[in-house]
């Protein structure tokens, strides 16, 4: 059981913890017949313990649907104990008489379905509640909309020190965004979030805040400037997430940040996530999760890759490193697997709508390539350091060149067993697609960003025999790759069956009356969406051996549907009941909403 497990661990963690971890594991996870004779015994010792852990919760009269393709026509029934999963299957079967007799309370589901927990395996959380107090500009077509819907927030928000928007699409306004377009909007700083977080665009107000000078020492190509030199408005990639991102977080209370991440929690538990994979992590957010979860608790469990950009001074690149290995010793998988520093996110591209991807042409009149974020050689060099301290890497690569730099250089490490993993993979061509199985890549792709409502722009940046090919999800699986699921909400919304929608249909869940579809061909089925939510999500952070299935010994995290999934119904489908480690933390009230539970 430990043996996948032990390839993330440093060697400099003593033999004693291991020892120790893998008795723990040994022990937490055993088989129905240890719990029958455990269950079945009169001692005294287990009378005091049952006493003190508990009884166990007997859920009857319900369907079971786990991830994998076996048949669930038997398993009818399932005893929680505790945090775990102690027995799925017939009701008949001895062990659930047992476990009446012994005064388990029975919980009747009439007749409603069983799921596993969902894990959305690609979020920035702290951005995603923070998005909750932005102004929303996604459904806005024209630059007319977007700045009556500012005007209009702004009379309403006199206090407001400055006006924060989020989810402006470049196609509403042809690609061009400058500060003159808003100026006269109000006064006050305006900062407006593009809906893939690649880009910004600021008034003049808001421009006067920012440290320009840094910026255009420290990446000049990001920040738009005129034949003057001065800044017009429109900033994207590192001036973005080195800059921007960081200057607004920083002038927020921690109360503030706590109030977000609450927010955040709450909503992803009530549709129906159990676990999250948080990209992008930095001191700033892990110190404000910490304090949630040490102050009121967080009904998810949490695996997050620690953001290093690119540097071109080696020495500070590798304080970085050094930084996100330090943490993930302090917040190590094997000692802490539900709150825990999992490895190294880099970004090796920008995004198609914001031309900042790297492809392997010129995006429409230009005659100029856009390049890869990081030169080859030094992301060969990082991937080999992160591989070397046992640590999972997390590459973001959406044009053609920069996922076959990201492959690669995964390549070059010679190590399939450290799951490395490449997030988006949008415009991968089919030979790449069909790579990663064989080098143990993670695809973890968000089908969310192929709802053709969001892509008009999108199609006609890319050549048309490679947007033919885009999103090629089947494909990885055909290549035998690990797919995981996400959303990665903020950028887009964090409901999960709309995004199974995309995967399955690659229709729009946005605008469903919408005719058109993106790459039919390279659909996933319906139950290989729900895998890839579930349990390839959790393989993609070697917590396979303890969540993301409905087995004995697992963890006890799953939710209740009203019904079984089916195409047709993913857009109208609500979570009845969310259960994290044997705790209801969510229940539908009739009027829709609902929490309950300690903690979030």
């Amino acid at each position: 059981m430990l043996t996948a497990t032990l390839l993330v661990i440093r060697p400099a963690i003593k033999i004693v913890t291991i020892t120790f971890i893998s008795f723990y594991i040994f022990y937490s996870a055993q088989p129905l017949s240890s719990f029958c004779c455990i269950l079945s015994s009169k001692s005294h010792w287990y009378s005091q313990l049952y006493a003190r852990m508990g009884p166990p919760v007997i859920f009857t009269n319900a369907r079971f649907r786990g991830p994998n393709a076996q048949n669930d026509s038997h398993r009818e029934c399932m005893i929680v104990h505790e945090s775990k999963i102690v027995y799925v299957g017939s009701e008949t079967h001895k062990i659930v008489q047992t476990a009446k007799e012994q005064g388990a309370e029975v919980l009747n589901l009439n007749n409603r379905v069983i799921f596993p927990g969902l894990i959305d395996s690609h979020v920035h959380l702290l951005c995603f509640g923070l998005s909750q107090r932005k102004l929303d500009l996604s459904s806005c077509k024209s630059l007319e909309e977007i700045r009556q819907r500012i005007s209009d927030y702004a009379a309403c928000n006199p206090e407001l020190p400055q006006i924060l928007c989020r989810g402006w699409l470049q196609s509403a306004i042809d690609g061009i965004a400058s500060a003159s377009m808003i100026d006269d909007i109000d006064p006050r700083p305006i900062y407006i979030d593009s809906h893939d977080l690649h880009s910004a665009w600021c008034n003049t107000a808001a421009l006067k805040e920012l440290p320009i000078d840094e910026i255009k020492d420290k990446c000049p190509e990001h920040i738009a400037c005129d034949r003057g030199g001065n800044p017009t408005g429109l900033l994207a990639e590192s001036a973005v997430t080195a800059f921007v991102e960081p200057f607004l977080i920083r002038s927020l209370s921690m109360e503030t940040k706590l109030e977000a991440l609450e927010r955040a929690v709450q909503a992803y538990s009530a549709e129906g996530y159990t676990g999250v994979i948080d990209m992008a992590m930095d001191a700033t957010a892990w110190e404000a999760l910490q304090h949630l979860r040490e102050t009121k608790g967080i009904n998810l469990h949490i695996a997050a890759h620690w953001f290093v950009p690119y540097e071109a001074d080696e020495k500070l690149l590798d304080e970085r490193i050094q930084e996100a290995i330090d943490m993930r010793d302090k917040w190590h998988p094997l000692v802490s697997p539900e709150f825990c520093i999992m490895g190294v996110k880099l970004m090796c591209d920008g995004v198609v709508d914001g031309c900042t991807a790297a492809l392997s042409y010129p995006y429409g009149k230009s005659v100029n390539l856009v390049q890869p974020l990081w030169p080859s050689e030094a992301l060969n060099k990082v991937l080999a350091k992160i591989t070397q301290a046992g640590m999972q890497c997390a590459i973001h690569a959406i044009g053609d060149v920069a996922i076959t730099q990201a492959i690669e250089a995964i390549a070059s490490t010679n190590s399939p067993t450290a799951r490395h993993r490449i997030e988006h993979l949008e415009m991968a061509t089919l030979e790449d697609a069909r790579r990663l199985g064989k080098l143990g890549i993670t695809a973890s792709v968000q089908p969310v960003h192929s709802d053709p409502a969001i892509l008009d722009g999108f199609s006609k940046l890319v050549k048309p025999n490679a947007w033919e090919h885009a999103f090629p999800y089947k494909e990885f699986l055909d290549g035998d790759a690990n797919v995981a699921i996400g959303t990665d909400a903020p950028t887009a919304k964090h409901i999960p069956f709309a995004n199974l929608y995309n995967a399955a249909t690659r229709r729009s869940a946005l605008e469903p009356m919408r005719e058109a579809v993106t790459n039919r061909k390279s659909a996933l089925t319906l139950p290989q969406a729900m895998i890839a939510a579930t349990y390839g999500a959790a393989y993609s952070r070697f917590a396979e051996n303890w969540t993301g299935k409905l087995e004995e010994g697992l963890r006890a995290d799953f939710i209740v549907l009203p019904t079984t999934l089916c195409v047709d119904n993913l857009l109208d489908t609500q979570v009845d009941e969310t259960w994290f480690g044997g705790q209801m933390v969510f229940k539908k009230e009739t009027d829709g909403s609902g929490l309950c539970g300690s903690g979030l």
